[in-house]
């Protein structure tokens, strides 16, 4: 059985207004200066769009309108902890979840001592394994600056009740996760390849030759190839498939990680030294997908899943 992976005309207007959006409030030159906090007046100016409360039980969309959504966030490379938030509000009561989906509320997912966006935050949601716990921190928050020029924050946390509905809010995370991410190394290829086309060395454009076309080419093939099962896994999550779901959410969340930092590393081959210079062309995009990479739950999580799932899995619980 085949399966059409593009979106459709209301999944794609929410792709095309998101990106108008971001173009006209969050171009790279307020990418680059951006630094610390949550900018909270653009976040909630996302939020009026309603694209914050799409998952949410009244917001009238599903796994593939997130994923059109945080493909276009992910290619302006827009801050803040859009999974984590998307998900949230699947998983919080009425009052906080629409305060989340209404840019109010800033939600923490992570495991202590370094959690995404902490300062910020006015609800944690802590990581432990496959299940999710509120908490709140047990005193202070330390800020501490990150390599994507946000900041987390340093706090242990105090553990409340176990939340209901951790397996499929994890789904969530992963698989937008990954369409974020892959969007910010499409758009870096995509930049790395118009140099290529006029950067000229030897008289000839760089892009001409091989050791700068394949690697180009490569990072294409496979970052289209993570985005197709995160898409995938948003097909099968609206289909209230979860088993599948789980798995290519997993396969995704893995793919486009590794996928993007490699663009990042191949982008940062073709600009040469203006490719790694915190005002050049790439770098606060590439910074981010190094960000967005470690971020919880890992891809070390993921590839556990993966195998669980597998008959190598099976294979290592029986030996």
């Amino acid at each position: 059985m085949s399966l059409d992976l593009a979106f459709d005309d209301g999944q794609q207007a929410i792709a095309d207004s998101v990106a108008q959006f971001c173009a006209s409030r969050c171009d790279d030159d307020a990418v680059r200066a951006a630094r610390g906090p949550l900018p909270r007046r653009l976040w909630r100016e996302l939020a009026e769009l309603g694209v914050l409360g799409v998952l949410a039980p009244d917001g009238g969309g599903g796994a593939l309108e997130a994923a059109a959504a945080i493909e276009s966030l992910g290619r302006a490379v827009f801050p803040g902890p859009l999974a984590a938030t998307f998900a949230a509000t699947r998983l919080l009561p009425a009052q906080q979840r629409d305060a989340v989906a209404s840019g109010e509320s800033v939600v923490c997912l992570g495991s202590a001592p370094l959690l995404p966006w902490a300062p910020d935050a006015d609800v944690f949601l802590e990581l432990a394994g496959e299940r999710i716990f509120r908490a709140r921190p047990a005193g202070d928050v330390e800020p501490v600056a990150m390599l994507g020029a946000e900041t987390w924050g340093r706090a242990a946390l105090e553990r409340g009740a176990e939340v209901e509905g951790a397996g499929p809010a994890l789904v969530l995370v992963r698989l937008l996760r990954a369409a974020q991410v892959g969007a910010m190394g499409r758009r870096l290829v995509e930049d790395a390849s118009q140099h290529a086309a006029i950067r000229k060395q030897f008289g000839r454009p760089i892009g001409d030759f091989q050791a700068v076309a394949h690697p180009l080419a490569e990072c294409a093939i496979r970052l289209d190839s993570a985005a197709a099962l995160a898409r995938a896994a948003a097909f099968h999550f609206d289909a209230g498939d979860a088993a599948a779901a789980r798995r290519f959410a997993a396969a995704a969340h893995v793919s486009s990680s590794e996928a993007a930092l490699q663009a990042a590393f191949v982008s940062h081959q073709v600009f040469g030294a203006i490719g790694i210079t915190l005002e050049g062309p790439v770098f606060h995009v590439s910074r981010r997908i190094q960000q967005l990479a470690a971020e919880p739950p890992g891809r070390d999580a993921s590839r556990a899943l993966l195998l669980a799932d597998s008959d190598f899995g099976a294979a290592g619980a029986t030996a």
